[in-house]
């Protein structure tokens, strides 16, 4: 019983114990304040620790910091300083908008990256972004001449880097320095939404680190990346283009290895098809060179490289300093943005050279522009425009039509007198030529349209291949209008043909066929053959065969767009033509004009007067010939 009330005891000591252990736990504990002061103290002490851990590892290797200091200064010199800083590394500082992503070494201080967001390469599945810049495809570097003769490379040297912001403005600086206050400045500005960057270059107290006296050599280089499903087509786009001596533009030969040189350049732009890399200068560079290789031994087989670009330009040295304000553009090959910049870009664009360059930027790119942005899908886009372009080259189509038809009504009365005066060409000649005039026909009428559609057709040519927003849009069975549209892959690679089939080039051709038939071939059947002259009756038939398949040759890599465009054009034609046969044109009509014109006295214009007076002295001499 005794032990029993000893337990309980013992139980309500050790409560009230614990109770009071309690107590003066939480009366004795730190206030908000103390707890903050404690914190900062062990903080404190932390620091110091680590502080002391840092030294005492210094302290434990300077032979091994001397030795590489010595190294740094026997191999760069003065720059030597560049390499002892802790931003001697080969990391990477990316600034990045909603439309672009670079990457800026440490190690040369250039984009070693630049991806153009919401765009993806030909393989689609992949998802693979569009990088113009990546893995060391490219460079940027400058020759620098110091004052104890040496030459130094910067895409070999280490800058430091610094990222701050302006307002909505990402700038990263980079100083190569040969001291704390001697450096090489690049700086990088990248807007909100732009594909355009600042750049600048400049020099700060290398007065006596670099010879001024002279210019430095800088160098631009890229290896142009694939990034469409036709290696050869994009391929015979991707050019180097630079502009000269106020305004004027040229480009080296996309076909074969080219280079080039020219004065006051202000831009450089290595262009791979639908996408561009664009180097501005507000300080004309007073000379360039220019080198494109093409890296594309054998269209056959899939690559990865389609030509290496180089640009080399002067930096030219102020006041013994460096300061040029310039430009990138890493981002589509896109006519509305590059010409929104005002600086000329848009002649990167291969829209063609004279007349047909303004039918594109005036005519067709507004109006294309107009029609896709119905929100209707570019394929039914094309369609639109084709019967557009179609219905506006209709009276031309009308008039070339027409006076095939007369020529046609006159092939017997033609016939006729090559027979009469088939023993003398001249007087054939002569009274063919009073038929055309009192029929008043005239035979180079058919030729005129064919001549004035040929601007149509050659801007066409240009448009669709410059046409960025058909990029990987479908139609149909194209799964990219800007490409080919495969729809049989071929086990083996024809010549000129490739090892693919493409459907609208099939259609295309088949169109083109008849339309030959219906037109070339009346064409054919009412111009009779000149003595001395080559039947052009049998080489217009032989033209309906072949050109088809030169088309189907000649279309099969190219954009599906054209091939579409083509295809269209050519039935909406065949109904033209259609309709003017059967429903507009009377050949009876035409005959009863013909006969009634015979009837009527027409002055003769000054070209045809002078025309029958030359055949007349010509008949003339070769009569006296005779009689000798």
């Amino acid at each position: 019983m005794e032990e029993k009330k000893l337990d309980l005891n013992s139980i309500i000591g050790f409560v009230l114990i614990s109770g009071i252990l309690i107590w003066m736990l939480y009366s004795n504990a730190p206030t908000p304040e103390e707890q903050k002061e404690k914190e900062k103290k062990e903080q404190l002490d932390k620091q110091a620790k680590e502080v002391k851990t840092v030294t005492s590892s210094v302290a434990a290797t300077p032979v091994a910091d001397s030795t590489k200091n010595a190294a740094a200064q026997a191999q760069l010199g003065t720059f030597g300083y560049s390499a002892t800083l802790p931003s001697a590394t080969d990391a990477v500082t990316e600034i990045k908008n909603e439309v672009l992503s670079l990457k800026i070494s440490n190690k040369g201080g250039y984009i070693v990256d630049a991806t153009v967001l919401g765009f993806d390469q030909f393989e689609k599945n992949s998802k693979k972004a569009v990088q113009i810049i990546k893995d060391k495809n490219a460079s940027l570097d400058i020759a620098l001449n110091t004052t104890d003769n040496r030459t130094l490379h910067t895409k070999d040297m280490y800058f430091e880097p610094k990222l701050t912001t302006e307002g909505k403005n990402q700038v990263l600086t980079l100083q190569l320095k040969a001291g704390p206050d001697q450096f090489l400045e690049y700086r990088y500005v990248l807007k909100p939404n732009e594909y355009m960057l600042d750049f600048a270059i400049r020099s700060q107290g290398l007065e006596k680190v670099v010879n001024t006296l002279k210019p430095l050599d800088l160098e631009w280089q890229l290896k142009s990346y694939r990034n469409e499903k036709s290696v050869s087509y994009e391929n015979r786009y991707t050019e180097l283009v630079f502009e000269y001596e106020d305004g004027k533009d040229d480009y080296l030969n996309a076909a074969k290895d080219s280079e080039d040189e020219a004065n006051d350049v202000s831009y450089i732009a290595f262009k791979q098809h639908l996408f561009t890399s664009i180097l501005l200068t507000d300080t004309k560079f007073k000379t360039a060179k220019f080198k494109s290789d093409n890296l594309v031994d054998d269209e056959k087989v899939d690559t990865v490289f389609t030509k290496n670009f180089t640009a080399q330009v002067p930096l030219e040295f102020k006041n013994g300093a460096l300061n040029y304000n310039m430009n990138w553009y890493y981002g589509p090959a896109k006519y509305e943005i590059l010409n929104g910049y005002e600086r000329n870009l848009d002649e990167i664009m291969p829209l063609g050279w004279g007349i047909f360059g303004w039918i594109n930027r005036y005519i067709f790119i507004p109006v294309f522009g107009f029609i896709s942005a119905l929100g209707i899908g570019y394929g039914i886009a094309i369609v639109l425009f084709t019967i557009l372009v179609r219905i506006v080259m209709s009276p031309v189509t009308y008039k070339s039509y027409l006076s095939q038809a007369k020529m046609k009504v006159l092939r017997p009365e033609i016939t006729e007198l090559n027979e009469k005066f088939k023993d003398n060409p001249m007087k054939k000649q002569q009274e063919t030529m009073k038929l055309y005039s009192k029929a008043g026909v005239n035979p180079m009428a058919g030729c005129l349209p064919a001549l004035m559609q040929m601007p149509i057709f050659y801007a066409l040519f240009q448009f669709f291949p410059s046409m960025f927003d058909l990029r990987q849009k479908s139609f149909l069975w194209a799964d990219d209008l800007s490409s080919y549209d495969s729809i049989y892959q071929l086990p083996f690679h024809i010549p000129f043909y490739g090892s693919h089939v493409s459907l609208f080039p099939i259609l295309a051709s088949i169109a083109i066929f008849f339309y030959m038939k219906m037109t070339t071939g009346d064409q054919a059947m009412s111009t009779p053959p000149q003595e001395g002259m080559p039947d052009m009756g049998k080489i217009m038939k032989i033209m309906i065969y072949i050109s088809p398949v030169m088309m189907l040759f000649f279309f099969n890599n190219y954009a599906s767009g054209l091939s579409l465009y083509y295809f269209i054009s050519n039935l909406i034609t065949i109904g033209i033509m259609l309709v003017i046969k059967n429903y507009i044109v009377d050949e009876a009509k035409i005959h009863a004009k013909i006969q009634d014109n015979k009837t009527k006295e027409k002055k003769e214009s000054k070209f045809q007067r002078k025309m029958r007076e030359m055949m007349e002295q010509a008949e003339a001499q070769k009569a006296a010939q005779k009689k000798k």
